[in-house]
């Protein structure tokens, strides 16, 4: 897919990304990178007396996964100048071996000042193999724009 410039985002359109599956080697690479070894992450025992009764992946674990799976969609690749924010809610937790894969939705978009630049709120769902909404949020992101705007 060629990434999208500004004037190509359309309020409402939708893309799902690719699927991936959330593994052990993953939960440990996350933990080691941020320093969460948190024992619900880690340790099956600890984690089986614990709310959910099994391990469960690091809730940011899932946050970094859709990043990437946003930006390997392919849709700002190549038009990305910023991630500017996020608001973000945990809905539901991501086992080892669950397969998720995130829902965007242009929620909305306005030109800068800077006739080269604009912002995109992206609306994102995490969802699982269920289609379950584990994650949801959005990400406000700064693309290039065409020479001379819209």
């Amino acid at each position: 897919m060629a990434s999208l410039w500004f004037e190509d985002f359309e309020q409402g359109a939708e893309k799902m990304t690719a699927e991936h599956m959330v593994t052990d080697g993953d939960i440990v690479a996350f933990a080691n990178v941020s320093g969460d070894h948190n024992p619900l992450h880690l340790d099956d025992d600890y984690a089986s007396d614990g709310p959910f009764g099994r391990r469960i992946a690091h809730g940011l674990l899932g946050l970094a996964v859709a990043s990437g799976l946003m930006q390997q969609s392919g849709l700002t690749a190549e038009t990305l100048l910023a991630f500017l924010g996020l608001e973000w809610a945990f809905r539901r937790p991501l086992f080892p071996g669950d397969t998720m894969r995130v829902r965007m939705r242009v929620a909305n978009k306005r030109p800068t000042r800077d006739p080269g630049r604009g912002l995109v709120k992206l609306e994102l769902a995490v969802l699982n193999q269920e289609d379950d909404v584990a994650q949801e949020g959005t990400f406000t992101v700064l693309v290039r724009r065409r020479e001379g705007g819209e």
